[in-house]
């Protein structure tokens, strides 16, 4: 049997202060392929990555976190990955248990495996995590869990590895360009039959870490929203919305 490939995809903007160190602690041997889209940034992000041996692909513009993304998962399956872990190159999460989410999947267990980092309260404020955002965190999970049936601890993760067949299935290419394509992309695995699973992680909100302002962690929220009402309204069949109708294989 031939091996089964992993590929790291990371959707990078302004991550020289910070790709180094993520990169480091992905285990030796875990990935067959590290992928960094680069969406336009000002810094030394392509350099740094083809210095580090990265497959680097740069946007000429930006594009924004969405379309960052499509590029990712669309790179990865074209190199046949079997598969795809998705982490941000900011450092805000722990790159070491890249093989343990893989295992996961391996085992069918789930078909998506998020980072959770929110474990308790006390552990996201004391490592940084601004209250606003453990609080609009844990609301739009708690809608989202309920609207969509699942029990998971965090939505709203940088880390997610992913099933091949879940990436071919899902017709993420509809999806916003902007931050509420994470957002969408879990919805649309619901919909489709995939099982969502979730592995702890520490809390990282540091200095060089790179953080969604707060007018567009509102945009995020009420795209979220917006999200779960055309979810129910397509199951509905009161709406038809290509985010939920299957793409052709």
């Amino acid at each position: 049997m031939p091996k089964e490939k992993t590929i790291v995809v990371m959707p990078a903007y302004n991550a020289a202060r910070t790709l180094k160190k993520t990169i480091a602690e992905i285990p030796a041997g875990s990935v067959e392929e590290i992928i960094l889209v680069d969406d336009g940034s000002k810094d030394d992000t392509v350099r740094l990555a083809k210095d580090l041996g990265l497959t680097v692909i740069a946007h000429p513009e930006n594009l924004g976190y969405g379309a960052n993304q499509k590029t990712c998962y669309n790179q990865a399956l074209k190199r046949g990955a079997d598969f795809i872990v998705m982490i941000h190159p900011d450092y805000q999460y722990d790159s070491r248990l890249i093989p343990l989410a893989v295992g996961i999947l391996k085992l069918g267990v789930s078909d998506i495996v998020l980072g959770n980092r929110v474990r308790t309260r006390k552990e996201c404020l004391a490592c940084g995590m601004p209250l606003y955002k453990y609080l609009a965190n844990r609301f739009l999970t708690f809608i989202e869990n309920i609207l969509l049936g699942q029990n998971l601890g965090e939505f709203h993760s940088g880390f997610r590895a992913y099933r091949r067949l879940a990436l071919e299935k899902i017709p993420y290419q509809n999806n916003s360009n902007g931050f509420v394509f994470d957002a969408q992309i879990l919805a649309q695995a619901v919909h489709f039959g995939f099982s969502i699973g979730d592995l702890p992680m520490p809390v990282r909100y540091l200095n060089d870490s790179s953080s969604i302002n707060l007018k567009n962690s509102i945009l995020y929220g009420l795209g979220t929203i917006k999200t779960l009402a055309v979810f129910y309204l397509h199951r509905l069949k009161l709406v038809n919305s290509p985010l939920f109708t299957a793409k052709d294989l």
